[in-house]
């Protein structure tokens, strides 16, 4: 377990949860079409320029059409990608499957990360997505607040031989819950989103790697959201494209989301306030999206 947490007010509250990644999209239909099919999301809500696909009814995924965007430039701040948390093994091998079958070109790799076990793929935009289930938390290691995390070889093959059943190849888990369970965005520099992230926001760091990537959480999970250089370095303050639209923060109620939006005033960040949700900036034009849901 985190063992350096700071005091309360300056961290986000341990009930804080990931809400629904909204994406500026280009091709609607294309994209409901492959987070419906392919990655096995159910249909939640349709209305107009905006698709919302989740699992159990909770949101997951929100399309937004803009088909007015382009691209963003390579090496561009932005999503790196969304991480779906499924419950069971078994859920996780019907939706690998599901890919495997549908668009196994947007396969791009898999990991046993000790803490998870995950498969990463490609939309058609070119959003990163990432497939995961958690191991129990009795089983991660924890030292000095810092959680033990790799990148070992993971065979989806093996691993489908082992979960899928028949039940679940033919679409017996796709009511089953889903959730976002983690985010990783592009930024221009480590050190800057560390301030941001850990300093104003109030996740605590997990992980780190040099002037890498950071991982950040609250409430003792392994990362809620991580923040890379891969493919950013040096970007500054993203331009209006296609992909990331927001990122949603769950909070578990109304004291937590106030003492955010004081933190965030604090370290001279702004805030919109509509009484019910927080909206903000990261320092590379990342919209995030604070509220309370029971």
């Amino acid at each position: 377990m985190n063992e350096t947490l700071a005091t309360a007010g300056d961290r986000l509250a341990a009930g804080t949860a990931m809400g629904a990644v909204t994406l500026l999209v280009g091709d609607l239909d294309g994209m409901t079409a492959y987070y419906r099919d392919v990655v096995t999301l159910q249909l939640l809500h349709a209305d107009g320029d905006i698709v919302t696909l989740g699992r159990a009814g909770r949101p997951v995924v929100v399309l937004r059409h803009e088909p007015a965007l382009r691209h963003a430039t390579p090496g561009s701040a932005g999503l790196f990608h969304t991480a779906i948390l499924f419950e069971t093994q078994t859920a996780l091998a019907a939706a690998l499957y599901s890919v495997a079958r549908h668009a196994p070109g947007t396969f791009t790799g898999s990991a046993d990360h000790l803490v998870s076990q995950a498969f990463y793929f490609t939309d058609p935009e070119g959003n990163g997505i990432e497939l995961y289930w958690d191991r129990a938390r009795t089983d991660w290691s924890w030292t000095h607040g810092q959680v033990e995390m790799a990148t070992l070889y993971l065979d989806p093959n093996a691993f489908l031989g082992e979960h899928l059943t028949e039940e679940a190849a033919l679409g017996s888990t796709t009511g089953d819950a889903a959730s976002v369970g983690h985010v990783h965005l592009s930024v221009g520099d480590v050190a800057t989103a560390r301030a941001f992230y850990v300093d104003a926001l109030g996740f605590d760091e997990t992980a780190g790697l040099g002037d890498q990537a950071v991982f950040v959480s609250a409430g003792g999970y392994h990362h809620h959201m991580a923040m890379n250089v891969w493919n950013s370095r040096g970007a500054g303050p993203r331009m209006p494209a296609l992909g990331l639209g927001r990122v949603d923060l769950s909070l578990p109620d109304a004291d937590s989301l106030g003492e955010l939006a004081e933190r965030l005033r604090h370290h001279g960040f702004a805030v919109r306030d509509d009484g019910r949700t927080l909206s903000f900036d990261d320092p590379w034009s990342n919209r995030l999206v604070a509220e309370v849901t029971p």
